[in-house]
């Protein structure tokens, strides 16, 4: 009796990790095939605009320290001449929610001046950003800043939708291993709904 649990339970675990492999395929495929694309700022090449993604807000309106760092980051590379404006790309949800409104007030603290930014209010998820500053904004050359995990992802829909693209880390802050961790689980499975968006976006572009 205690043999045949055993060996259930193995026949479980197996399963286990075969689905989990096969979940965490796409986005190791994802990463070998967009990781020459991710450069850190001071390496970036020059580009036309700078695609900055919402990353949420805390309880007083601030940006977290994710969204900070890639608002500085996109401020860097405007001060740097590597880029000659920067869309900043959020959510207006839930009501009283906004967070292009709190990145528009860090950039301007950060010295970039009000003329060289564009705000897109409708960036709810990373396919909404890339589709509206390809259709919304005309973008077709751009630098996508966010962190290394979330790049791979970003540089997939938006090459799909036909923007000749590169990656800036915006990893400015010393994030906890848990976030981290976190992190990777969630993109793991948004990768999966990004193959969905990609197929999506290039039909779009093709359109």
């Amino acid at each position: 009796m205690l043999q045949l649990r055993y060996h259930r339970w193995l026949r479980w675990l197996i399963l286990a990790g075969i689905v989990a492999l096969i979940l965490a395929l796409p986005r190791r495929l994802l990463i070998r095939r967009y990781q020459g694309l991710i450069f850190t700022p001071e390496n970036a090449p020059p580009s036309e605009v700078a695609i900055v993604f919402g990353a949420g807000l805390r309880r007083d309106g601030s940006p977290t320290a994710v969204l900070a760092d890639r608002v500085a980051t996109a401020a860097r590379l405007y001060q740097q001449g590597k880029v000659q404006r920067l869309l900043l790309s959020g959510s207006r949800r839930p009501p009283g929610y906004d967070e292009t409104a709190a990145m528009l007030k860090l950039a301007l603290h950060l010295g970039v001046p009000r003329q060289a930014i564009s705000l897109d209010p409708q960036g709810d998820r990373t396919f909404n950003t890339c589709l509206r500053a390809r259709q919304a904004f005309a973008v077709q050359r751009a630098a996508l800043v966010t962190q290394a995990f979330h790049l791979p992802r970003s540089l997939a829909i938006c090459q799909a939708l036909g923007m000749q693209v590169a990656g800036v880390q915006a990893d400015g802050s010393p994030y906890s291993p848990r976030a981290r961790r976190f992190w990777e689980a969630r993109e793991t499975l948004a990768t999966l709904v990004a193959l969905w968006d990609t197929l999506r976006a290039r039909w779009l572009n093709l359109s």
